[in-house]
């Protein structure tokens, strides 16, 4: 557990472009519902934007370190730092709306 939360810092903070994490359950319907719209979302941004995806029952330590008390979570790393975090699902213009000014 302590060596993914490592590889989980190393890579938002590695990263030369915002990183959008997906803070989910295999067993969440809403969850389920939010997975196509990131894909439109990376498609739309492209390169300008990584989005990850945390399973919260397999990786418990960093869903409370980051206290996600509800799925899906999107989180916002910029230079390793949480910009910016939504929960619930929410249409493709919501999100671009959201985040776009991090981008």
């Amino acid at each position: 557990m302590q060596a993914q939360t490592h590889k989980f810092d190393e890579f938002i903070q590695a990263s030369d472009v915002p990183v959008l994490v997906d803070f989910y359950a295999d067993w969440c319907a809403p969850c389920k519902m939010m997975a196509p719209i990131l894909k439109d979302l990376k498609s739309a941004w492209g390169d300008k934007i990584k989005i990850i995806k945390v399973d919260t029952d397999a990786q418990q330590a960093l869903a409370a370190r980051y206290q996600i008390s509800g799925i899906p979570t999107l989180i916002l790393f910029k230079a390793g730092d949480a910009v910016h975090r939504t929960s619930g699902v929410m249409p493709l213009a919501r999100l671009q709306a959201e985040y776009g000014r991090f981008i």
